[in-house]
């Protein structure tokens, strides 16, 4: 069953042209999971260009910008372990050794022994890293500020907001 709303609206998208070629050949099915879901994956591709554009001008990618970002969220001292950073951005080991590297060696953060674990690391903040990161977290929420508010209101951003949490809830 086709699941696009008729009448006036938003504009056709490809999600709509892919759910019409599938009730073209199986109008037995109801595409709505995944209208719904490939546009949240389109949206979130959309938005990862946008943001990655905001953090580019203080060298850095979304990858390295979250690592950043975690670190200085989780408070004074902005220290954390690199597993603790992994599995906060659902990464592996090995591909938070890479970031860190590339953090590192750009001088905004610093690995130093656990004190508590004599096999552990510690990663800490640099004072630049929390400069950049300050900076860049400002450049991206406005990008994507502008990019709610080019199509909804406050209302319907809040709205929105919750539908996702409550989808995502119960995906988890």
């Amino acid at each position: 069953m086709n699941t696009t709303p008729p009448g006036p609206g938003p504009a056709r998208d490809a999600v709509d042209a892919i759910t019409d070629q599938w009730a073209a050949v199986r109008p037995d099915l109801d595409t709505l999971p995944m209208a719904v879901f490939g546009r949240i994956y389109r949206l979130s591709q959309a938005m990862r260009g946008t943001v990655d554009k905001a953090y580019a001008p203080y060298g850095m990618g979304l990858g390295e910008f979250d690592v950043l970002a975690t670190l200085r969220r989780s408070g004074e001292p902005y220290t954390l372990s690199p597993r603790e950073l992994a599995a906060t951005l659902m990464i592996t080991t090995g591909g938070m050794t890479g970031r860190l590297d590339r953090l590192e060696k750009a001088g905004l953060l610093s690995r130093s022994p656990d004190p508590n674990d004599r096999r552990g690391l510690r990663v800490t903040l640099s004072p630049r890293g929390r400069e950049l990161v300050d900076l860049a977290v400002v450049d991206g929420l406005a990008r994507q500020r502008a990019a709610l508010e080019a199509a909804l209101g406050p209302e319907e951003a809040e709205q929105l907001s919750g539908l996702l949490r409550k989808l995502l809830a119960a995906t988890a």
